[in-house]
């Protein structure tokens, strides 16, 4: 039998890379468990989904990506690939599978455990809030309340201890 473009079945790219599937920048996950849970994916009319491995999908604070490329029929009907980031959960991987039986991207709602997962190519790292700004005068007015806190804090202590000494001694 020869396929066409139309009953291709849906693929996946799955990030294995610097960051992705490191138990360095993911700690805790079975990073190669996980891959072949992905790569045992079948489709509705029981083909393998085909996988394959990507060094870098170059969104790495999104450890661990994963893309769903939508099937021939899929794309036919308007899916277009959806990229997943933190997919670290088994619970996420069973998602992914469920989805690609029903027919993935085009043919059959985002999962609801997957939502919050969506994201893509052209993410941007989120920015750490910045503190409030401080001129230079209330910096040097906080460092020196600090030392004065100190300064107390180690008379008190001396005070303490030579009280102590003379509760001893009596």
């Amino acid at each position: 039998m020869v396929r066409t473009i139309d009953d291709a079945p849906c693929r996946l790219t799955v990030c294995r890379g610097c960051c992705c599937g490191t138990r360095k920048k993911v700690p805790g996950v079975d990073h190669e468990a996980q891959l072949a849970r992905l790569g045992s994916i079948d489709d509705h009319a029981a083909r393998r989904v085909p996988m394959r491995t990507s060094k870098c999908l170059g969104i790495c604070f999104q450890a661990d990506v994963v893309v769903v490329q939508p099937s021939g029929t899929g794309r036919a009907a308007g899916g277009r690939p959806v990229w997943l980031g933190r997919i670290t959960d088994d619970e996420l991987l069973e998602a992914i599978d469920d989805w690609i039986f029903e027919g993935g991207p085009g043919l059959a709602p985002l999962p609801e455990a997957l939502v919050d997962h969506v994201t893509s190519k052209d993410a941007k790292k989120p920015k750490k809030p910045k503190g409030a700004k401080h001129s230079k005068a209330e910096k040097k007015k906080r460092k020196k309340d600090k030392k004065r806190e100190k300064e107390k804090k180690a008379k008190a202590g001396k005070r303490e201890k030579k009280a102590g000494k003379g509760a001893e001694a009596a």
